[in-house]
């Protein structure tokens, strides 16, 4: 059952099974990042109003809009 980064409970590596966002930008910055669907990302911790994720051999911030595009 897909879930998003918001939801998703801290310490798992999950799979990104989809990335919902319209804006060409974003999507490359995700990409630049290593995130993109089929990747593995895990998350972190949890701060008001952002995410720390990791993704490949990168930590990265991420706000919770960010947060609730990537499904996984």
């Amino acid at each position: 059952m897909a879930m998003d980064l918001i939801t998703a409970p801290e310490g798992r590596e999950y799979i990104i099974q989809q990335i919902n966002t319209d804006d060409e930008e974003l999507n490359a910055f995700l990409f630049s990042l290593g995130c993109y669907t089929g990747e593995p990302i895990t998350v972190v911790s949890r701060r008001k109003g952002s995410i720390t994720v990791a993704i490949k051999d990168g930590r990265y911030t991420i706000d919770n809009q960010l947060a609730a595009a990537i499904r996984v």
